[in-house]
């Protein structure tokens, strides 16, 4: 008889497991880089980045924390601590401010022109404002021109 309620609060949470581990990273790519201010010493921009949620359900974005690397070398690191929702199969967008402190490779990237594509790798966290699962990591890689 006590076993009875042991094994469903078991069961439930083995259903529970299943459906965290359905969850899939949402994909984040730069959407756009606006260069605010640059000098050798520091480089301000302001960056643009889209989230695709490729879930069933809504994602409750509490922060997003993330390196970036342009050309191979680390860039700037940074969070976006403002909370939004990703539609189920759905995009959403936001900005954040980054200041680089790599002036060389940015300068570089800045010297051939603001037509040549930016490669960039993005990589970091998004933590979930709600549910079992509170943290998802993501990597991605892709390109942009700065404006």
């Amino acid at each position: 008889m006590l076993l009875l309620p042991l094994l469903c609060c078991l069961a439930a949470l083995a259903g529970c497991a299943l459906l965290v581990s359905r969850l899939t990273p949402p994909r984040l790519s730069i959407v756009n880089v606006h260069v605010r201010r640059a000098d050798f010493w520091q480089q301000r921009l302001r960056m643009r980045v889209r989230v695709h949620n490729p879930n069933n359900l809504d994602l409750g974005v509490k922060t997003v924390s993330y390196v970036l690397d342009i050309d191979g070398q680390r860039i700037a690191s940074g969070i976006c601590a403002q909370g939004f929702t990703v539609p189920a199969h759905g995009t959403a967008e936001f900005d954040t401010q980054v200041t680089a402190n790599m002036a060389g490779a940015l300068l570089t990237v800045l010297a051939q022109g603001r037509s040549r594509p930016v490669h960039y790798r993005l990589r970091g966290r998004v933590e979930l404002s709600r549910g079992w699962l509170r943290s998802l990591p993501f990597d991605e890689r892709g390109s942009f021109t700065l404006q």
